[in-house]
């Protein structure tokens, strides 16, 4: 039997007539003819071997939902995963607020379809501004990764410099992006990356390391407070003073989540504050979900080095009625474009909304709750895990939610480990044997405040049960 030629079921307009009325109105002769630019050897000789196209919604959801089955989720799964994304609580209310129909359709447009959209951006600002310490907070950018980035090319055009210090414990991916923000050598506004040296026994940052290779070229020392191994710097105060006597700015990575039990990192020094938001409120999304922000003091020097959009609050004509905008919009990518200030995409705006949503109803109470949580929890973690023979807990003391654990003396890989622990219905922790050097067979386990000591207790007894 063969079948007539209907529209696609998802796309009405695609008819040969509607085709045909389209070249002719763009003067294309052919759909073929749109992509002559492309050389003829970037092209495929032949049609790709793809399944047959499905001709109905019934059948994609059938397809899609088979897909799905798959996946091995949190959900009917124990997850120690975390090393950048994280598996926290999100309160129903983050999302039946986010998903409002006001939000979802007025994330961007004119001023006409803000709907509340600008007051909740500049809540979320002010929130994430008071939990760091800062005054001055613009819109999220991709990731925590952006975020230092756009941090340490503000400080290049600031102090002039062209060299940056970061910790060489920092999250290999988080670094990866950071020199991709710094350019290769061979551009013209290249910045070097230097790493520092850690202290082995406490996983602190060498102050020794940092005072050799501070110099007139840099422009700024980067560190995290957690750091990406969970380690608790308690030398934040005399890295920067050491790096303002340099001359160089301070940048602060920061989990907000950890603010309710450590200082705001404005208390020991930072200049410019950058971290993520998917801690606050937003979903794992496989990974996905994802944001950074960037905050420093309300000053016109780092306001004016700001590539992200900023959210105002200004009085209106009416006595007592205040209103909502974006300012600073012509140095960003969205006013300039390539002459902006750095390139910044649409992002996460509307995660920052279930962002405020979650700052809003945690409270400063509910800050310290869940960070005493998480600290007691990484500590009996540790604790526990230290006491499996042949395990080793590196940076035993002084953790916030992830735990280094080394498997080097069981004489196992933590690949084989992982698999083990998949079977038991346990997703175990990173695996940075193949990321990081230095470290062995070692894994990352990240504690939040979902885990209780029985699922820590079920950890320990099956990497016991791996391992012996």
């Amino acid at each position: 039997m063969t079948m007539k030629h209907v529209a696609h079921p998802y796309m009405a307009n695609s008819v040969p007539e509607i085709k045909a009325a389209m070249l002719k109105e763009i003067g294309a002769k052919s759909i073929e003819a749109l992509f002559e630019q492309i050389p003829a050897d970037h092209r495929l000789k032949t049609p790709l071997k793809q399944p047959p196209g499905l001709r109905s919604e019934a059948e994609l959801k059938r397809h899609l939902v088979g897909l799905l089955k798959k996946n091995v989720t949190c959900e009917t799964n124990l997850s120690f995963l975390g090393a950048g994304v994280w598996q926290h609580h999100v309160p129903a209310i983050c999302d039946e607020i986010g998903t409002r129909s006001e939000f979802l359709t007025s994330v961007w447009g004119t001023a006409m379809s803000d709907h509340g959209r600008n007051q909740a951006w500049f809540e979320f600002c002010s929130q994430l501004g008071e939990l760091v310490g800062m005054e001055f907070v613009g819109l999220p950018v991709y990731s925590w990764g952006c975020a230092a980035g756009n941090a340490i090319r503000m400080a290049a055009r600031m102090t002039g410099r062209a060299e940056v210090l970061v910790p060489e414990t920092m999250c290999p991916e988080r670094l990866s992006v950071v020199r991709q923000y710094c350019e290769p050598p061979e551009m013209a506004s290249h910045i070097a990356v230097v790493t520092l040296k850690h202290d082995p026994k406490t996983g602190l940052i060498d102050l020794k390391d940092l005072k050799k290779k501070l110099s007139k070229k840099t422009a700024a020392v980067y560190f995290e407070n957690p750091g990406f191994l969970g380690v608790i710097e308690t030398q934040g105060a005399d890295i920067a003073k050491m790096a303002r006597a340099a001359g160089a700015e301070t940048i602060v990575g920061v989990d907000p989540i950890s603010l309710g039990v450590l200082s705001p990192p404005s208390d020991y020094g930072a200049d410019i504050v950058v971290g993520t938001t998917q801690t606050l409120g937003a979903h794992m999304s496989a990974g996905g979900g994802l944001g950074g922000f960037i905050a420093s003091r309300d000053e016109e020097a780092y306001a004016r080095e700001y590539p992200t959009l900023n959210i105002s609050i200004t009085t209106t004509s009416k006595p007592g009625e205040m209103g909502f905008g974006l300012t600073l919009f012509h140095q960003s990518s969205y006013g300039l474009r390539d002459k902006g200030k750095d390139w910044t995409g649409n992002s996460v705006y509307l995660t920052a909304i279930q962002n405020a949503v979650y700052m809003t109803v945690m409270g400063s109470e509910g800050f310290r709750e869940v960070g005493e949580l998480i600290a007691a929890n990484t500590a009996y973690a540790a604790k526990t895990l230290s006491k499996i023979k042949g395990v080793k807990v590196r940076f035993s003391s002084g953790l916030f939610k992830e735990v280094l654990v080394d498997f080097s003396a069981t004489g196992m890989s933590v690949a084989k480990i992982n698999k083990a622990l998949m079977k038991r219905g346990i997703f175990g922790g990173k695996d940075l044997s193949k990321d990081m050097d230095g470290f062995g067979q070692s894994a990352l386990y990240a504690i939040t405040e979902i885990h209780t000591a029985d699922d820590i207790d079920r950890l320990a007894a099956a990497l016991k049960d791996i391992v012996t």
